[in-house]
This record gives structure tokens, sequence and C-alpha cells, in this order.
């Protein structure tokens, strides 16, 4: 995960040398909030946020509530995840829907930052809540503006009002007001209008912004800006501010690698909220903001509830139980495991997910190593195999495992590895399904659990002699007082109960459940 890579490595670095430290003096909260003012520094965060941002957190750090804590560097990270929720706008807001069609959408910021592809991630994204948007193709100054507005349309499957065939042809005033009245007429109830933008802030660009807004009266005016700008950032958003007045604040291009701090100072500056965030170049790669899971990203602490949010949109319910019920009844195949891995591809960017599990930050080299066409050749070897032989990996020979690497255009090693990882994924699954515990390869069975493997006795029948005398006599009168004992099936830790004719534990497993429970 890129969004703010470096000022998170640099908070996660300055928190760890606080875990040391039983109690916190005030030179160590000094020097916490001088590491933190370099690190928001660093990533291009406004100078002006920066200090009110570090005065709150110095005050917050060196008053009572960390004084009094158990864990005063918990308490530290606690206050800081609280403050940059402040700065990133606090609670999320979402859009406001006009009470009468066609709620009108409108999109401000310069040229480059991403409005035209945000339009159609915009429609996209309202499409699949249930909406019916129309994308209105207003920027009629920058070349191909409109002919890239009905592909991003075409693409996003959302219809485009593009009267005007731009390249400096046209009234981009005019478009958006006959755009408001084809909504009415053809029942549209959501309008996105695309405005030109220019490489620079001035007078002609804000003047035919505010007379755009003016004619259409919209309901949302969202301001795109560029996550990666630098400190030009908080100037463009207070003269788009001053000069059309935008009611939310839309992040582009958040997957970057840049320091992209200054993203940061928007909401707190203009005390405009971020609505949305574009993480990738893909029209699905987009996602509501929420200032407390940012926050929490930022500081390495996970996002789980997007992760979840995520999942659940890609994978469906009853598919799943259907899956899992194949699993449990070992008829799980390798075109059910096609399924799930084309499932997963829909719920988006695996790295990207993976980013947003707690701790991600120290498998940032895994994760940066990562390689998501690994999927795709996985995707090519199955789809290259017949339907029998997806349902039965075991006619796979090797002429048949040849023509499949041919055909996937992958090597037999690659389709060997991909039978081998199937094979030992169904049978773990399997296993977790009937309730048991797997064994993992290169780990012995867990000790207490089902699912290992029954202790042999050794060869000859002789029984090991337990080295503690008194135990060894008790264990002795207890099999000559009780010789037909049996246990009961189900026992508790897997001793007994499903050893062939029911016979009472040997004196190996008792050392090993007294050794097992500590005793």
């Amino acid at each position: 995960m890129a969004q703010f890579g470096s000022l998170s490595d640099r908070l996660t670095e300055t928190f760890r040398n606080l875990r040391s430290k039983g109690r916190l003096s005030p030179s160590d909260v000094d020097g916490t909030v001088r590491e933190i003012r370099r690190a928001l520094l660093d990533a291009d965060v406004a100078l002006e946020v920066v200090k009110a941002f570090t005065a709150s957190v110095r005050e917050r750090a060196l008053s009572d509530e960390v004084n009094k804590a158990l864990n005063p560097a918990q308490q530290v990270v606690q206050i800081v995840n609280e403050e940059l929720v402040g700065i990133l706008g606090g609670q999320q807001r979402r859009l406001e829907f006009a009470k009468r069609p066609p709620t009108v959408i409108m999109l401000a910021g310069l040229q480059g930052a991403g409005k035209t592809t945000l339009a159609g991630k915009l429609g996209k994204w309202l499409k699949k809540d249930g909406h019916t948007p129309m994308l209105v193709a207003a920027d009629l100054q920058r070349p191909n503006a409109v002919q890239q507005l009905q592909v991003v349309g075409e693409q996003a499957g959302v219809h485009v009002f593009a009267p005007e065939p731009g390249n400096g042809v046209g009234d981009p005033v005019k478009v958006a007001k006959n755009a408001i009245k084809a909504a009415v007429d053809q029942q549209y109830d959501t309008v996105i209008v695309d405005t030109a933008g220019r490489l620079g802030v001035d007078a002609e660009l804000m003047k035919q912004a505010a007379n755009i807004r003016k004619a259409v009266d919209p309901d949302e005016v969202l301001f795109v800006i560029d996550a990666m700008i630098g400190q030009d950032a908080v100037a463009t958003a207070r003269a788009f501010q001053e000069g059309v007045d935008f009611t939310g604040v839309v992040l582009s291009k958040l997957d970057g690698d840049a320091r992209g701090g200054a993203a940061l100072s928007v909401a707190s500056v203009t005390g405009r909220p971020i609505m949305f965030a574009s993480t990738g170049e893909g029209l699905d790669d987009f996602e509501p903001f929420h200032p407390d899971r940012m926050a929490s990203r930022i500081l390495d602490l996970g996002d789980i509830l997007s992760l979840i949010e995520q999942a659940q949109s890609a994978f469906d319910e009853e598919e799943a139980r259907k899956v899992a019920e194949k699993i449990a009844s070992d008829s799980f195949t390798l075109n059910d495991f096609l399924e799930q891995m084309q499932q997963l591809r829909k719920a988006g960017s695996i790295k990207g997910m993976l980013g947003m599990l707690p701790g991600a930050k120290g498998m940032r080299e895994a994760l940066d190593n990562f390689d998501e066409g690994e999927i795709v050749r996985t995707e090519a070897i199955i789809q290259s195999m017949t339907k029998q032989e997806r349902e039965l990996p075991k006619l796979l020979n090797g002429s048949r495992r040849l023509r499949i690497a041919k055909g996937s255009g992958t090597t037999v090693t690659e389709v060997n590895a991909l039978v081998n990882r199937f094979e030992q994924a169904a049978k773990m699954m399997k296993t977790v399904a009937r309730g048991g515990v797997p064994q993992m390869p290169g780990m012995g069975p867990i000790p207490g659990m089902h699912g290992g493997k029954k202790k042999q006795q050794p060869a000859g029948g002789k029984k090991k002699k337990v080295g503690n005398p008194a135990k060894r006599a008790a264990l002795a009168s207890g099999a000559a007082a009780q010789p037909q004992q049996q246990t009961p099936k189900g026992s508790g830790f897997g001793f007994g109960g499903g050893a062939k004719g029911g016979k009472a534990p040997t004196e190996e497993e008792l050392a090993s459940l007294q050794k097992f429970l500590g005793r």
C-alpha cells in the first residue's frame, strides 16, 4: 500500500521506540513530538496544520490521561490516531441527494487531477448503489476530453450526454443546463458534470466554473485534487474555495508513491470534508473516504472494516455455503478453486487488501514483491484443462500436464506445483470443515487437538517405562484395580476414544497429557 507510505513508515518507527519505556517523561514526549513534526513536514503537510497538530498531541501526551495509563506508549498512539482523524475531517460525510431528482454533482479542479476518469468511477459506484447516473461532457476546452469521457462512460456502463464535439467548440454552460432537462425527460436520478480545468489557477477557469455552478445550482460540488502535487494542494484548494466554493473533496491518485501528505491538510485548511478517494487506475479503484480508517492505515493499525466490506461486495453468501458443503464432502474440485480465485480478483487488488491488515508495514518487502500475475497464470493453467481433468486431478499424467503447460504458456513444473498446492489445500480445508486442526507442512500434529496421527506403540508391544517412581507405582496400581476400564469415545484430548477396541490410554499417552497440562 503506497498511501502515505513514507509518513506511515516514519510514524511507525517513532512509536516503536516508545514501546520499551514503562513511563514517559516530558523529555520522551518532546522527543516523540519532534519526530512527528519532522515526519509531517517531510510528507508535505502544511506548516499551520503541523503546528496545531503537534501542539495538541504534546498537550494531551503530558496530561494525566497518559501519566496514569498502564501502557503510556499505546496511549500516545491512540492520541495521535484521534488527532489524525480530526485533521482528516473527523467523521465520514456522505453525498446529499436532492429530495426531487435529479441530484446534480459538479466536478471541479485543475487539469490533470483526474476529473474525467473520476466521473466514470463515481458514475459506476452510484450505479452499483441502485442509482441511474448520467455523465455530462462540459469540458469543451481540453483536446479530446469529450471523447475520453465517452470511452470512460462506456466502460462504466453509464450514459454520457455530449451534444458538442469539444476541442474548443461549444458553450459549456449551455451544455450543463440542457443536461438537466435531458435527465428529467429520460428519468436519470443523478447528473455528474465534468468541467474544464487549467494547468494552473486563473481567472478564466474560475469564471467558467462559477457560471456553470450558477446555471445548474448543483447539490454537491466536488473538488478533485491530485494527492501528489505537494504544497500547491493547499493554495489550489483555497483558490477554488474562494472562486467556486465546493462542498467536498475527492483525493485522486492516492496510490502514488509521492509523499502525498499535503492532502492531509485540505480538510483542515478549507473546513470541507474529504468524501471520496481514488486508489488506482481501474474504474473500481474508488471508495468513500473514512477519516478513522485512513488514520488507522497511516499508523499501520490496519483497516479491517474496509477489508470486510470489499470481501462482502465480491463474495456471494449462497455460493460460499455451497463451497463449504463441497469441502466437507470431499468434492471440492479445481473448477471450484478457479471460481473462488475469480471472486477474489473481483474484490480488488490483493496487494491492496493485504495492505489493510494490521502490521502490514512489516511485510512491506513481501508486499512489494507480491506478483498478482501469478493468479492470472494459475487461472490460465486451470482453464487449459478439460472439464474431466478439473473434476478429477488424478487423471493428470505426464502427457496431459505437458499439454496443459503448452496451452497455458507455462512450464510442466508450474503445473505440477499448482496441482500439489491444490491437493494440500483441499486436505487442510477438509480437516478444518470436519472440526479438526490441519497438520501444517514442516510441523508436527498440535497436542490436544483432533486431526493429528495417533502415536504408534513401540515394536514388540513393549511400553515405555515412566521415569517417576511414584507415578509408575500409581499407574501400576490403577491398571491392576481396573483392568477392563475403557475410555469413553470422544475424549476431549483425542486419546483413547478412537483406538481400536476402546482400550484404556497407555502410560505414554497419560504422560503426554500431563506434560501438555503443565504438570
